[in-house]
């Protein structure tokens, strides 16, 4: 990611407010899973958050989502495209590990 890139990228914290540090959410199969809101940041017009929950945190990953707002209410949708998905991981990547240095 360049600098520009970097620059471009903004720490929110809406989920937060909205719902306190963790999320439930309910699987396809009906059955509701806790996930902790790791990060919540805006790339471009964009807002993603990275949640992450218990199995998750074991294998130290998250998933990340677009958030979109209806009103005022945050709303969480999958991100289908490919690209997106890589700019939005690599723009937490530079957020959550900024200090550590990577290859």
């Amino acid at each position: 990611m360049s600098a520009e890139e970097q620059q471009g990228i903004k720490k929110l914290n809406g989920l937060q407010k909205a719902f306190g540090s963790s999320i439930e959410l309910i699987a396809e199969d009906g059955n509701a899973e806790y996930y902790d809101i790791k990060a919540e940041f805006q790339l471009g017009d964009i807002v993603y958050a990275a949640l992450q929950s218990e199995a998750m945190r074991r294998e130290d990953e998250v998933e990340l989502f677009r958030v979109t707002y209806s009103g005022d209410e945050p709303q969480l949708e999958t991100i289908e495209d490919d690209e997106e998905w890589e700019s939005a991981s690599e723009a937490y990547d530079d957020l959550w590990f900024a200090k550590d240095e990577r290859p």
